[in-house]
């Protein structure tokens, strides 16, 4: 199937990540949920990490904020941090809930490296660098789970995930992507201009977009190995 359109700049940075966007899209966890043969005690250890990393993630969306130059831009991260708080967490706390994993043990969490890795590397994207450098960092995460949960909700063959696929593949999530590309765009056409494609600056962002997808690989990698 072809890639949803979350706007001109996810297009080409998704192009320019070359295999390691399908690394991260098509990973053997990836098609566990698909199938329904992911393993239940691989999926509640990646959600417990998961629910560590939009902590963090959360956190990086609100220094979007900080860093917005526009009133439109603020309203745009803010409308991301409570999607991210009041709604894509809770899938985590609702799940882990019903397997015996109370909220408090799901803060509680140890951080796995490869969650210290990609957390630490959106944050500091933010702090030494501006709006550009961060939605760079941030981008993968966003759209690449809105690609996948498209892409799974019409191809399962197995409905054991059901409510992770139907979240990411809902109409919420994927209002919440087509936002982000459109704030990705429009920040990008104020500070690079209307071809900022062709900026020297936007190889630089589309690496930071790269390397942001290969620890997302490391994610799902780490979530088979509870």
């Amino acid at each position: 199937m072809s890639a949803p359109s979350y706007g001109r700049a996810f297009a080409l940075m998704r192009e320019a990540a070359g295999e390691a966007w399908g690394a991260y899209t098509r990973h053997a966890f990836v098609e566990g949920l698909r199938d329904g043969s992911l393993p239940r005690d691989a999926f509640l250890h990646y959600l417990r990490q998961d629910y560590v990393f939009l902590i963090h993630f959360s956190r990086a969306w609100a220094l979007a904020v900080v860093k917005s130059e526009t009133h439109a831009e603020m309203l745009a991260a803010v409308a991301t941090v409570n999607a991210l708080v009041a709604e894509e967490m809770q899938l985590h706390v609702g799940i882990c809930a019903a397997a015996g994993i109370s909220q408090e043990e799901l803060f509680a969490t140890d951080e796995r490296s490869e969650n210290l890795a990609y957390t630490r590397f959106v944050l500091e994207a933010g702090y030494s660098g501006d709006l550009l450098d961060l939605l760079a960092a941030l981008a993968p995460c966003v759209m690449g789970y809105g690609e996948i949960g498209t892409r799974l909700t019409s191809e399962r063959t197995s409905d054991v995930y059901a409510d992770w696929m139907n979240t990411y593949g809902g109409e919420g999530y994927q209002g919440d992507c087509a936002a982000v590309g459109q704030l990705l765009d429009n920040a990008l056409e104020r500070r690079l201009g209307k071809d900022f494609e062709n900026s020297p600056r936007f190889a630089t962002l589309c690496d930071k977009f790269r390397k942001a997808t290969e620890l997302e690989v490391n994610f799902w990698q780490m979530g088979l190995t509870p």
